[in-house]
Parts: C-alpha cells; sequence; structure tokens
C-alpha cells in the first residue's frame, strides 16, 4: 500500500467530514471568528490532502521529505487551528499550543520549496 496516497485521501476525508461538522455543528455555537480560524485548518488539510494524492504518482526520487513534511505540517497547523478554535467548548486554555500552528506552516512551506525543486530537476 502506498502511504503518501493513504494519507492524502484519509486528509482529504477528514476535511469534508471536519467542513460539515462545522458547517452545520459549530456555525451555532462558535463566534465567527473561531469558526472562520477552524475553517482555515479544513482547507489547508484540504490542500494537502490533494497535494500528497498527486505527489503519490509523481515519480519523484526521495519523495518521502516532502511526505514527512506535509504530513507533519499539516498536523501541526491544522489540529493546533481545530483546538484553539474548540477550547471555548471543551473548557481547557490551550493557548500554549498556538506556537505549533507557524511550526507546522514553516514545515509546510520547506515541504513545498522541496517539491519545486525536485520538479524543476525532473
Amino acid at each position: 500500500m502506498d502511504k503518501i496516497r493513504i494519507f492524502g485521501g484519509f486528509f482529504a476525508l477528514l476535511s469534508v467530514v471536519l467542513g460539515a461538522f462545522a458547517s452545520h455543528l459549530l456555525k451555532k455555537i462558535l463566534t465567527q471568528t473561531a469558526l472562520d480560524s477552524f475553517e482555515v485548518g479544513v482547507k489547508y488539510m484540504m490542500y494537502h490532502g490533494i497535494a500528497l494524492l498527486i505527489l503519490s504518482v509523481i515519480p519523484f526520487e526521495e519523495k518521502k521529505w516532502i511526505f514527512r513534511l506535509f504530513i507533519s505540517g499539516t498536523f501541526l497547523f491544522s489540529f493546533s487551528i481545530f483546538l484553539l478554535s474548540l477550547q471555548s467548548i471543551i473548557k481547557i486554555d490551550l493557548k500554549w499550543i498556538g506556537p505549533l500552528t507557524p511550526m507546522g506552516g514553516i514545515l509546510l512551506i520547506i515541504g513545498w520549496i522541496i517539491f519545486i525543486i525536485k520538479a524543476i530537476k525532473t
């Protein structure tokens, strides 16, 4: 089984589920700011799910680094946003998670830089 394709499909599926969850349930209980943030996490998860599906069919050597960066970056970026957006509901102060969001973003940026470099060299 191709891990890249499986994670791509998982991220795409989870983003659809969480997007529906946000549109139908969270819309009623979150502030607009928290809901907007949650939706950013959903969008980035979908973008990187699709990116992983594309990566799975591109014949790059050493695509494992791009895969690892996209996976870890998406988990840090999107899931930290999800938790921060939901902290008013779960009633736990999660502000300490805040620095994980930009760290995840940096990992995604590095993954895209490597992707572009590999595309240019191929």
